[in-house]
C-alpha cells in the first residue's frame, strides 16, 4: 500500500510536466496577443513597451523556463494582463466560489444518485424503477445551461419561489438552482451505474446465503450489498467531482456565480495567458487528485481489493 501511495504520487510530477508542456504550447499557437481585444488602437510602440515588460518579446524556451521556475520555486503564476489581480489573487479570489458550488452539487448527486440507483435495484420493474430509470435517461440527456434555463423561468420568473440571479454563499437560497441544475448530470449517471452495479451484487452468492441466515433484508442490502457495490460508482463518482468542480461554465455564467469557471471564459477571450495557463494547470491537479483519491478508495471500501507493489 505505501509503494502504491509513494509512486502514485510521484507519478504527479512527471503528469504535471507533461500537461504544462502542452498548455504552454497551445496557449503560444494562438494567433494574435493580449492586447488585440482592446478598443482602441495601440500604437507599435505602446506594443513592444508591453511586450519587453511582461517579457513576452523573450524567445519561447525561456518563456517556458522562466515561467516554470516561477510555478516550482515560488508557486507563482504570474501576472494577469487584463485584471488588478494577479494569476495567484485570482485564484485565490474566484476558485472557492467554485469549490463550493460543486461540494454542494457532489453531495446531491451522491445522496440522490445513490438512493435512487439501490431502490431501482430492489423494486427491479417496478413503478420505482421505471420512474427512477426514465429521469436518470432525461438527466443524462439534458445539459446543465438547459436545466439552469428552465428552473430560472419556472422556479424564478414564473413562481417567484427562488432567487434567479447571484450568489450569497452554500447556506443562501441562491444556491439551490445552480447547485440542482449543476448535480443533475451526474446524479443520473450514478444512479444507473449504482442500479448495474447492485443488480449483479444482490444476485451472489455471499447475499443469499445473509437472506438464508435470517438476516434482515436492510440490513443485507446496507452492509453487504452496497459497499461490494461502489467499486464502479467510486470511479464515476470521482470524474463526476472533478467534472462538478472545473466545468461550470456556463452555470457560473447564467446565474451570476461569481467562480472559477465564469472567469476562465473570459479569460480565453482576452488571451490573458499567465491566468489561462494558472486555471488549466489548476484544473489538471484537482483531475489528477481525484483519481488519485478514487483509487485510495477502492480500498478501503472494499477489502478485496488489494493493492500491491
Amino acid at each position: 500500500m505505501r509503494t502504491f501511495l509513494l509512486k502514485r504520487t510521484l507519478s504527479f510530477i512527471p503528469a504535471m510536466l507533461l500537461f504544462y508542456t502542452i498548455i504552454f504550447t497551445l496557449v503560444h499557437l494562438i494567433p494574435g496577443n493580449p492586447w488585440d481585444n482592446i478598443d482602441k488602437p495601440v500604437r507599435p510602440e505602446v506594443l513592444a513597451n508591453l511586450d519587453r515588460k511582461y517579457k513576452l518579446d523573450d524567445p519561447i524556451w525561456k518563456q517556458y523556463l522562466d515561467y516554470l521556475k516561477g510555478i516550482v520555486f515560488h508557486f507563482d503564476f504570474g501576472p494577469s494582463y487584463k485584471s488588478n489581480l494577479d494569476a495567484n489573487g485570482v485564484i485565490s479570489h474566484f476558485f472557492p466560489v467554485s469549490l463550493k458550488l460543486g461540494a454542494v452539487a457532489f453531495v446531491i448527486s451522491i445522496v440522490v444518485g445513490l438512493t435512487l440507483g439501490v431502490l431501482s435495484a430492489v423494486r427491479q420493474n417496478g413503478i420505482i424503477d421505471h420512474l427512477s430509470m426514465l429521469f436518470s435517461v432525461v438527466g443524462v440527456a439534458t445539459p446543465s445551461f438547459v436545466v439552469i434555463t428552465l428552473m430560472v423561468i419556472i422556479l424564478g420568473v414564473n413562481w417567484r419561489i427562488l432567487p434567479v440571479f447571484g450568489w450569497d454563499g452554500i447556506f443562501s437560497q441562491k444556491i439551490i438552482i445552480p447547485a440542482t441544475a449543476l448535480s443533475l448530470s451526474p446524479m443520473s449517471l450514478i444512479a444507473r451505474y449504482t442500479r448495474a452495479a447492485m443488480l449483479e451484487t444482490i444476485r451472489a452468492d455471499y447475499v443469499r446465503t445473509a437472506r438464508a441466515k435470517g438476516l434482515a433484508e436492510t440490513r443485507i442490502m446496507l452492509r453487504h450489498a452496497l459497499p461490494n457495490a461502489l467499486i464502479p460508482v467510486i470511479t464515476i463518482s470521482g470524474l463526476a467531482l472533478a467534472n462538478l468542480i472545473t466545468g461550470s461554465f456556463f452555470v457560473e455564467a447564467i446565474y451570476g456565480v461569481p467562480g472559477i469557471g465564469r472567469y476562465f471564459v473570459t479569460t480565453i477571450a482576452d488571451k490573458d495567458y499567465p491566468v489561462l495557463m494558472a486555471v488549466t494547470l489548476l484544473y489538471a491537479a484537482l483531475i489528477w487528485l481525484v483519481n488519485f483519491v478514487a483509487d485510495i478508495c477502492f480500498a478501503l471500501i472494499d477489502p478485496r481489493v488489494r493493492i500491491s507493489s
